[in-house]
Order: C-alpha cells, then sequence, then structure tokens
C-alpha cells in the first residue's frame, strides 16, 4: 500500500476541500402569481400548481 513522503499541508487540503460546499436551491416562477417557488411545489403564495389550486383562501376560512 503507498504511503505519503510527506505531510499534506493545510493549504492544500484546503483547496481540495473548496469545492464541498452548498448550492442554492433552485427556484421557479410562478404562472400565476409570478413568485418564486420550489419546482415541482405548489406556490406558497397563491397555491397554484398546474392550473388547478390547492391551498384553500385565508379570507374563506375567517368567514
Amino acid at each position: 500500500m503507498a504511503l505519503p513522503k510527506r505531510k499534506q499541508s493545510k493549504a492544500k487540503s484546503r483547496k481540495r476541500r473548496s469545492h464541498y460546499k452548498l448550492k442554492a436551491p433552485g427556484m421557479s416562477l410562478c404562472v400565476n402569481c409570478g413568485e418564486f417557488k420550489p419546482p415541482h411545489r405548489a406556490c406558497p403564495s397563491c397555491g397554484y400548481y398546474k392550473g388547478e389550486i390547492y391551498k384553500k383562501e385565508e379570507a374563506a376560512e375567517e368567514e
């Protein structure tokens, strides 16, 4: 089995690990209201997904 001849420096290790970062989540626009929403999910602001409403209106619940 191969062994390293010298200790790997902190800079070398950190350069290799520089790509281990989180990526920003993908967002898409709602076709109904234009707000940003996660893809393949109902819009959190208006409740529409693929032309159908999935979230009850808050005004209807208050009455």
